[in-house]
C-alpha cells in the first residue's frame, strides 16, 4: 500500500513538472508568434502595437513647464498610429528642473493643461502616459534658483539629507497623482540618463555611507521607495520605470546590476520595464554607429523578469524593430530619433509590414 501511495505522488509530480514545463512552451510560442504589429495588454490598458514613443523633450512647453498648443500638436501628429506613446519627462519639483521650457507637473495649476494633452492622446486611440522625473545634482543654480543637490557632494552640487530624500518621494507621489487626475493611463519614472533616481543606483555618484549608499543593496533604497510612493498613488494605473542599465563606465552601473534592480522593481509593484543608459545618457558617441544599441541589455532584463521590457537604441527601420518582438528579444520597441523627425513613422512602420 505504501508502496501504491509513493509511486501515486511521483506520477502527480512528475505530471505538475510536465504541465509547468508545457505552460513556459506555450507562453515562449505565443510571445514568438508576436510582432510588431500586434497588439499587448498590461493592467488592463491594451496597447493597439508594440511601437513606443520614447520620452523626448521636445522645447515646447511654456517658461512655466505648462502644456502648450504646440505640445499638444506635437504628440496627437505621432500618436496616431503608435501603441505606446510616452510623454517628455516632467519635473515634480522647482528644484529638480533640468531647463527652461520643460514640461513640469510640480504644481495643480499644470493639471488642466495635462488633462487637454491626455484628451487630445486619447482622441486619435492611443493611451497616454507621462514620464516624470528630478534632475538632481545635473540641474544648475540659474535654472533652479537654487544650489543643486545629488546623492553625494559633486562638484557645484551638495548631497542631499535623509529628511530631504522622504520629501522628494513625496513629490514623485503628488506629481503621480496629478498625472492621473489628468486622465494619464499610466506614468513612467526616469530612472535613466544621469538624472536623480539615476543617480542614487550608480557608484559614479552615489557616494552616501548611510542606508541609501554603499552596495548595491543601499544603491536602490530611494529608487525603489519613490516606485513604491508612486505604486501606491496609481492603483490600477500603468506603472513604467526607465532603468538606467549600462553606465558604460569602469566602477558604474552594469547591466548584471539592473538586472537585479529590474526584479526589484518588478517585485514593487512596476508593470513595465523600459531599459536605456545610465549615466552614459540617451545617445553615447561610443554607441552611435550600432543599430538597438541597449537591446542587449533589455534583452538581459526580460530573461531577468515577467513583465513587458521596452528595448531602444537608434533603430529607424520597422523590419529590424519587428524582428526583436517576433524573436521574443523585447516586448516593444522604443523609436525616438526617427519618430521625432518624421511624426508619420509608426504609420509607415505599419504599412511596411503589412506588405
Amino acid at each position: 500500500m505504501k508502496m501504491k501511495y509513493c509511486l501515486l505522488l511521483i506520477l502527480v509530480a512528475v505530471l505538475c513538472y510536465v504541465l509547468i514545463a508545457l505552460k513556459h512552451v506555450i507562453t515562449a510560442m505565443v510571445a514568438h508568434l508576436a510582432g510588431l504589429t500586434d497588439p499587448l495588454q498590461v493592467k488592463g490598458t491594451t496597447l493597439r502595437n508594440r511601437i513606443v514613443m520614447p520620452p523626448m523633450q521636445s522645447g515646447r512647453a511654456s517658461f512655466e513647464g505648462a502644456v502648450t498648443n504646440r505640445l499638444i500638436n506635437f504628440y496627437v501628429r505621432r500618436s496616431v498610429a503608435t501603441g505606446l506613446p510616452i510623454v517628455e519627462h516632467a519635473y515634480v519639483s522647482l528644484k529638480g528642473r533640468l531647463s527652461l521650457k520643460q514640461l513640469g507637473i510640480y504644481d495643480d495649476c499644470l493639471i488642466d493643461g495635462f488633462e487637454k494633452l491626455a484628451s487630445a492622446i486619447h482622441s486619435v486611440g492611443a493611451p497616454a502616459v507621462l514620464q516624470i522625473t528630478h534632475a538632481g545634482c545635473v540641474t544648475n543654480k540659474h535654472v533652479i534658483n537654487a544650489q543643486p543637490a545629488g546623492p553625494s557632494a559633486s562638484g557645484k552640487a551638495r548631497a542631499l539629507e535623509k529628511s530631504e530624500l522622504d520629501e522628494i518621494a513625496e513629490e514623485f507621489a503628488l506629481a503621480a497623482e496629478r498625472a492621473v487626475k489628468a486622465g494619464f493611463d499610466g506614468v513612467e519614472l526616469h530612472g535613466a540618463h544621469g538624472y536623480l533616481l539615476c543617480q542614487f543606483l550608480s557608484p559614479l555618484l552615489n557616494k552616501r555611507t548611510d542606508e541609501f549608499g554603499g552596495q548595491l543593496e543601499g544603491r536602490m533604497q530611494f529608487p525603489l521607495l519613490v516606485t513604491k510612493r508612486v505604486r501606491e498613488v496609481l492603483k490600477e494605473k500603468v506603472l513604467l520605470y526607465r532603468v538606467g542599465a549600462d553606465d558604460l563606465a569602469p566602477n558604474g552601473t552594469c547591466v548584471e546590476d539592473a538586472a537585479v534592480f529590474a526584479v526589484k522593481l518588478e517585485q514593487a509593484g512596476v508593470d513595465i520595464i523600459d531599459v536605456s543608459g545610465g549615466m552614459c545618457g540617451a545617445e553615447p558617441k561610443q554607441l552611435r554607429h550600432v543599430t538597438g544599441y541597449f537591446i542587449p541589455q533589455a534583452n538581459a532584463i526580460k530573461k531577468a523578469v515577467n513583465v513587458p521590457v521596452i528595448g531602444v537604441g537608434g533603430i529607424t527601420e520597422a523590419e529590424y524593430a519587428d524582428k526583436l518582438v517576433q524573436d521574443n528579444t523585447v516586448d516593444l520597441v522604443a523609436v525616438g530619433r526617427a519618430m521625432l523627425s518624421d511624426a508619420q513613422w509608426s504609420e509607415k512602420a505599419l504599412e511596411t509590414l503589412k506588405n
